[in-house]
């Protein structure tokens, strides 16, 4: 705050009293703060020009008093009354007298011209010094002006008057080559500000540089809703979007360091075979021919397609497209091979082979005089294959045929995807599949330790060497090159995205991050902050949206957006240093939080049951024979660093022993402008059938997706144009004025709202207006006590921060009848006052009778838990051990426990 200050006084040599641009808080003056700038630069040129105006009345007054005087008389009109100056000139004959006078008067005015044009050289020189002076002070002011421009430019992004959702036209200086942290509770409108303004702009004036042609083939950006953006530059978003999970990606593929290795191979291993092409799996040439480069097998699972107590006529092939009436099912029994009434026990193993595996034959039937009939059956087995593999294949009917396959690593590569040449090339002892297997912080201890590096080898190490150390330092050290982006979490698919930045070499960049801490341990914690001011000290503007106290803490600069979510949202509550929010908390509940001391708390914890539900010995990833006890009817936190098998433990191996858990994992919510907060809460269905029951009308009728939608624009209230080159624009429906219903469906009425009317309600709203209703009631609460009031009913969800999304899931779900709720990290999104409502929502289903797990590393949820366990010590290979199973006050005795070290603070011991 300290530079910014000092970076916006203006300097002047001439007037002292000019004040300091900011005399009050920027928080309280957000809209004023622009205007003073731009009044501020042009200050010097306005006080020149008062300058150049008064010298101009002096130089007219000066003339004004060097006029010769004449006589007038004043005359007055008779007939007008009109007074009238006239101007006499009398001309008399001269006279002796008259004549010396005149003399006298001549020499008198002789020397008074001479002392006149004394005085006036004397002025000229006056105003010469004077002029060069008022030159000076001018060029002076000038460069101050550049000086003011190029502080307040550089230095700073300017917002102004951002309006973008609940956003209140908002108006704020960012500065520039610093760490700043975007907080607020969840829907505030940081999102709003951040990505759907700040990231949004950045990106729509970079691609309008490139030619018309080049935007054709590029993303489009809308302009939002902000008078004035200034000094921006490009940007790159950092996101806790999954990586996707393509069958040929992996970490290896993602971070380019596979391309590296097989380089590396290709030129120094031996035998020497080739090209680098010969070592991808992604390569015709380098891929093993038996899984294609998958490194998977799928195979037919028999007793998932077939029931062997049926018979063909009883459906005993499972997959839909062989029941009866189907078109396969007619060739089946047009052909004339099977028995169709016999079970499918009963057959012997060479009809059994036909039905699974026969090549394509064509046959006639219902031969007759001039007319033929010709069908044609192929394998059952081969039909299938054909639509999991075939070239035709879409993913439609890949997710059709998936149940009835089992997955297995390759017989012929055991997984490393190359071919059978490839596979036999070493390097420095290694093969190019034990290398990818390895750990990333086992493989750049590999590369550290290898000494006398050829010559080729030094610029290929160097860079995969410098790669590994930031993903080590980013906490994702415990992963290996070969494992697949689809099975990594949000929050290790966005360290391995900021590694990759971190190898830039670009300064005066804008990185934009959502919430990097997601995922990590508070140990892991540490490494991550070092790794984002190192982003910073190479010259960049680095900007976190973020909740996390230790995250603030390093901050350069806190932009606070509050106080409340949705429409009590929207205002900037605060920006500044952290100092100055400790020091100024009014309006911020984010400094009301970071002002609370952590005092250790003796939080009442429930009696242990004498019931369990029991793991023993599992084995799978990382986990080697582990075997556990979980409380019921208890609140049960599972921890330990990232990677040490948290979710391997619960959500892999736990989760298919309870098929009746009801799970709230990482997934996001499905997000299309279509859905909203009663379509995925299943409650508008029941609505639907209300408005229909009291108007006596179909409940289809009521849909914005079916018969009731408006015929312009489909149900969605708007209508999307298209503007080619520009940005696509979307208006209000002019037919149905953004109701998105029929005319004539909004006619009923139910207690004198319409089904539109309805949509507009907020939460609380709606459930005032349906509190007669049980069901709608019951999930409308629910809504309510996860914080999310504040939402319209039919607010779509792609419009929902990550926050509200996350409570939205466990609204859904938390009605679902069921004694088992497992959630895998809930905390993601929310802000330190949401989290207090989710440890009540928590304890609320462990009063009523429920299990709950949750796999977390807020160490706030942590400590009101029943129970703890604990793995670790570290992530990978170093985890997968329980280190400890109890109560929390007897975590922190744990010295193997990382978890313990951190908690202890937070905990009372009598």
């Amino acid at each position: 705050m300290e530079i910014l200050q000092s970076g916006l006084q203006l300097n002047t040599n001439q007037n002292n009293s000019r004040k300091r641009l900011h005399e009050q808080p920027l928080q309280n003056e957000n809209h004023k703060v622009i205007r003073k700038i731009d009044n501020q630069i042009e200050l010097g040129s306005c006080k020149n020009k008062e300058k150049e105006k008064e010298k101009e009345k002096e130089k007219e007054k000066a003339e004004k008093g060097s006029k010769i005087k004449r006589k007038t008389k004043v005359k007055k009109n008779k007939n007008k009354g009109e007074e009238v100056i006239i101007v006499q000139e009398t001309k008399k004959k001269p006279k002796k007298e008259a004549l010396a006078k005149k003399k006298k008067k001549q020499k008198k005015d002789c020397k008074k011209e001479k002392e006149i044009e004394i005085e006036m050289e004397t002025e000229t020189e006056t105003e010469t010094e004077t002029e060069k002076r008022e030159g000076e002070v001018k060029k002076q002011e000038i460069a101050n002006n550049e000086i003011d421009k190029t502080i307040v430019g550089i230095k700073s992004i300017i917002i102004e008057n951002a309006e973008q959702n609940n956003l209140k036209s908002i108006s704020l200086l960012i500065p520039k080559k610093k760490l700043v942290v975007v907080t607020g509770v969840s829907g505030s409108g940081k999102s709003s500000l951040v990505y759907e303004t700040l990231y949004s702009e950045s990106q729509r004036q970079l691609v309008e540089s490139f030619s018309s042609f080049a935007r054709k083939r590029l993303p489009k950006y809308t302009k939002p809703k902000v008078d004035r953006i200034d000094h921006l530059s490009p940007s790159i978003l950092i996101s806790q979007r999954k990586l996707k999970g393509n069958a040929r990606s992996t970490v290896g593929t993602i971070t380019e360091l596979s391309s590296y290795l097989r380089l590396l191979f290709s030129r120094c291993g031996l035998p020497h075979i080739g090209d680098s092409s010969l070592f991808s799996f992604n390569a015709p040439e380098g891929m093993c021919q038996t899984c294609h480069g998958i490194g998977i097998e799928y195979n037919i699972d028999l007793n998932l397609l077939l029931d062997y107590d049926l018979s063909l006529n009883e459906s005993a092939i499972k997959h839909p497209n062989w029941h009866e009436g189907k078109w396969y099912f007619k060739n089946l029994k047009a052909s004339k091979l099977f028995p169709m009434d016999k079970p499918l026990r009963k057959w012997n193993k060479k009809t059994m082979n036909k039905l699974l595996y026969l090549p394509k034959t064509k046959f006639k039937v219902d031969e007759k005089a001039s007319l033929v009939t010709r069908v044609s059956f192929e394998g059952i087995v081969n039909v299938l294959n054909s639509y999991r593999f075939g070239a035709d294949r879409s993913s439609y009917t890949v997710e059709k045929t998936n149940k009835y396959y089992k997955k297995s690593k390759c017989s012929e590569c055991s997984g490393s995807r190359i071919s059978r040449e490839a596979r036999a090339v070493k390097w420095r002892c290694k093969f190019l599949q034990d290398v990818m297997d390895m750990e990333l912080g086992e493989l750049l201890n590999f590369i550290v330790n290898i000494e006398d590096l050829h010559i080729v080898e030094k610029p290929i190490l160097l860079k995969v060497k410098e790669t590994l150390s930031y993903l080590c330092n980013l906490g994702v050290g415990y992963l290996s090159l070969s494992q697949p982006t689809g099975t990594l979490s949000g929050g290790e698919s966005q360290r391995i995205k900021f590694a990759k930045q971190l190898t830039c070499s670009l300064v005066d960049m804008m990185y934009i991050l959502d919430e990097p801490t997601v995922g990590l341990h508070p140990h892991d914690i540490g490494r991550l902050l070092a790794q984002l001011k190192n982003l910073r000290d190479k010259g960049n503007s680095v900007i976190v949206v973020e909740h996390e106290r230790e995250v603030m803490e390093i901050a350069d600069y806190i932009i606070d957006i509050g106080p409340g979510a949705g429409q009590n949202g929207g205002n900037l509550c605060f920006m500044g240093t952290i100092k100055e929010l400790k020091s100024n908390p009014k309006d911020s509940i984010t400094a009301e939080y970071l002002l609370k001391e952590n005092k250790p708390i003796k939080p009442k914890r429930r009696a242990i049951s004498k019931k369990f539900f029991r793991i023993k010995k599992a084995n799978l990833h990382n986990l080697q024979n582990v075997s556990v006890k979980i409380p019921k009817k208890c609140l049960v936190g599972v921890t330990g660093v990232a990677g040490s098998g948290k979710s391997t433990l619960i959500m892999d191996v736990f989760c298919k022993q309870q098929k009746k858990a009801i799970i709230i994992d990482q997934c996001g919510v499905w997000k299309n402008s279509r859905s909203n907060p009663l379509t995925y809460t299943q409650t508008f269905g029941e609505i639907r059938k209300l408005f229909a029951k009291k108007t006596g009308q179909s409940a289809s009728l009521f849909s914005f997706n079916s018969t009731g939608s408006c015929e312009e624009c489909k149900g969605l209230g708007k209508i999307k144009m298209e503007m080619h080159f520009l940005d696509d624009v979307s208006v209000p429906c002019k037919k149905c004025n953004g109701k998105r219903y029929k005319s004539q469906v909004l006619k009923y009425k139910m207690n004198g709202k319409s089904i539109s009317d309805v949509l507009s309600m907020t939460v609380n709203e709606g459930f005032d207006f349906f509190k007669k209703y049980s069901k709608i009631k019951t999930n409308l609460r629910t809504l309510k006590k996860v914080g999310l009031g504040y939402l319209q009913l039919g607010q779509p969800l792609s419009t929902l921060s990550g926050g509200e999304s996350q409570r939205i899931k466990i609204a859904s779900r938390l009605e679902k009848s069921g004694d088992l709720y497992i959630l895998d990290e809930p905390s993601t999104g929310l802000h330190m006052a949401d989290i207090e409502k989710l440890i009540k929502i928590l304890n609320t289903l462990v009063n009523n009778g429920n299990s709950v797990i949750v796999i977390e590393h807020n160490l706030d949820i942590i400590k009101y838990c029943d129970w703890v366990i604990d793995l670790g010590p570290g992530g990978g290979k170093n985890g997968g051990e329980v280190l400890f199973e109890g109560r929390p006050e007897d975590l922190i005795c744990c010295e193997k426990s990382l978890t313990g070290k951190y908690l202890k603070p937070l905990i009372q011991i009598d």
